[in-house]
């Protein structure tokens, strides 16, 4: 452990204590308020190429368990903290924080004043910045130099290589007659587990597999993932969108609501710090019941964009913006927020169960 530096893009520089691998890393620098689940959020393929900032003060007490991960790999480019905890207490935990970063060489910083970081992207909008034991200065000029998060293709670098079936130890599906394609633009693992507990067959499917190719797998639905960056980026997964909707029952999460709003003619749009954590209040306009969600996007869809018979269903109470969509033709349904969770909370996980419903409902029609 030594010195070391958080250094954002307006030149602000936050000293810090190195822990994790000792190596220098960027990425878009933006805040999670979520008081536990550090790795699921550490192994979410959302939060690739980005330097994720905790709100909550202390980080690693109850350590690293095989059980908590949502992909194969840390994704985060890098972690900062107020505090990290070094001899961390649970009956699972099988290593520390710092040993989990370093085994997969991702640069941790602690000892930063999180709160003054957090405000700062509030005030000014999330911003590339630089984990580095480096001269400052020379930090500053380096990130002038690389790659903006805005124009990266992150969805190549977290999809999967190649299809296959989600199967846990219990083996619990043999023959289901429900088999849900899953689209990988950085799937988290636990909305494998939650359609194999519902009784489905689940595939995962590389993002770039074509409209046919799935259709080939004779799907009963398709499900589209959440996934990191841009989606104006993924015109190669909207066209393939384009050609699935209306065939079978398709639901989307996070940048998976995104790609459907784009196929169907909708706009997508930057926000300024977005939504990350796990206390976002959602209102459903069908029921008007409030949800408390997890979040994490950086992303929207432009309410005022959206093509006849695609209708907002759901709206973000912090900041109004949509949080799901809804066509009145198409069997589909789309949510900007986490059905999944993990990190909670587990309040959402119902939409997987409407999601089938949609396919049951579609099968009974006799498809189209």
């Amino acid at each position: 452990m030594g010195i070391t530096y958080l250094v954002l893009e307006d030149g602000s520089v936050h000293p810090g204590e190195s822990f994790g691998a000792d190596v220098s890393s960027h990425g878009e620098v933006v805040f999670n308020t979520s008081m536990t689940g550090y790795q699921e959020v550490l192994t979410d393929p959302s939060y690739a190429g980005q330097l994720v900032t905790l709100t909550y003060p202390l980080v690693g007490n109850y350590g690293i368990n095989t059980r908590d991960v949502e992909s194969k790999t840390i994704q985060v480019s890098g972690l900062v903290v107020r505090g990290h905890c070094d001899r961390p207490s649970h009956g699972d935990s099988s290593n520390t924080l710092d040993e989990y970063l370093l085994a997969h060489n991702i640069p941790g910083i602690s000892g930063i004043d999180t709160r003054a970081v957090t405000r700062r992207l509030r005030t000014k909008g999330v911003m590339s910045g630089i984990i580095s034991a480096d001269d400052p200065e020379i930090s500053v000029d380096r990130l002038s130099t690389l790659p903006k998060y805005d124009d990266l293709d992150l969805v190549r670098t977290v999809t999967t290589d190649e299809q296959y079936t989600w199967e846990t130890s219990t083996k619990m599906i043999q023959n289901s007659s429900r088999r849900v394609l899953v689209n990988d633009v950085g799937l988290k693992y636990n909305v494998l587990r939650l359609l194999e507990q519902r009784g489905c067959e689940v595939v995962a499917i590389p993002a770039d597999t074509s409209a046919e190719d799935m259709m080939a797998l004779n799907p009963s639905g398709i499900l589209f993932s959440p996934g990191p960056g841009d989606p104006r980026h993924l015109d190669y997964v909207v066209e393939n969108v384009k050609k699935v909707l209306g065939k079978v029952p398709v639901m989307g999460i996070c940048l998976g609501h995104q790609l459907i709003a784009r196929a169907l003619g909708a706009k997508t749009y930057k926000l300024k710090f977005g939504h990350r954590g796990g206390n976002h209040p959602v209102k459903d306009l069908d029921t008007g019941r409030i949800y408390i969600t997890a979040q994490n996007h950086g992303y929207a869809v432009d309410g005022d964009s959206l093509p006849h018979g695609l209708d907002v269903s759901h709206l973000n109470l912090n900041d109004g913006t949509v949080e799901g969509l809804i066509h009145k033709d198409i069997p589909l349904f789309t949510i900007q927020y986490h059905s999944e969770a993990s990190p909670g909370p587990k309040d959402n996980e119902y939409l997987f169960d409407k999601f089938l419903g949609l396919i049951e409902e579609h099968s009974g029609k006799g498809g189209d």
